[in-house]
């Protein structure tokens, strides 16, 4: 990959990896960290990279990149654990914050296939390279992952 071909990378999927990264992570300042050290990973190794490759050499580093990260918090302490509770009280449901809310009690793994084929536009395949799973276990998991986010879904029909 030249240069040229780097910046237009840059130009192309950083908005996308930052979208990616905060899902995961909820923090501003850290999805612009994931993003910067991803974009870094890969100048590092730009001439090894085939550009017909990079969207889906960006979001394998960012994912791992996000991994490492959470990894380190919790060996630090510094993620806070707080379970949000929505109140019954308030009818005025917003479609996509309970999508968020239902996403954050989904597992890591299932969160991450979910992200990277309804947000992104991953076909299975791809998912599969990123996350280093079979395209079985990724269809498991996108199947779990949106029987969980249903399931969710029709417990905030009964509150109401």
């Amino acid at each position: 990959m030249t240069q040229k071909e780097y910046n237009k990378a840059v130009d192309d999927w950083s908005d996308n990896i930052f979208r990616f990264a905060l899902k995961h992570l909820k923090n501003e300042m850290s999805a612009n960290d994931i993003v910067q050290e991803t974009f870094t990973k890969v100048w590092v190794k730009h001439e090894e990279i085939n550009v017909e490759k990079v969207k889906s050499y960006l979001f394998t580093t960012a994912y791992h990149s996000i991994v490492d990260w959470v990894k380190k918090e919790k060996r630090s302490g510094d993620i806070e654990q707080v379970e949000e509770c929505s109140s019954t009280q308030d009818f005025n449901f917003d479609v996509q914050e309970i999508l968020n809310e239902a996403l954050e009690k989904l597992p890591a793994i299932q969160k991450t296939v979910v992200l990277l084929r309804d947000y992104e536009g991953y076909n299975y395949a791809e998912i599969a390279e990123i996350t280093d799973l079979t395209e079985s276990q990724v269809k498991v998991y996108i199947f779990r992952a949106r029987k969980g986010l249903k399931e969710y879904i029709k417990r905030l029909d009964l509150v109401i």
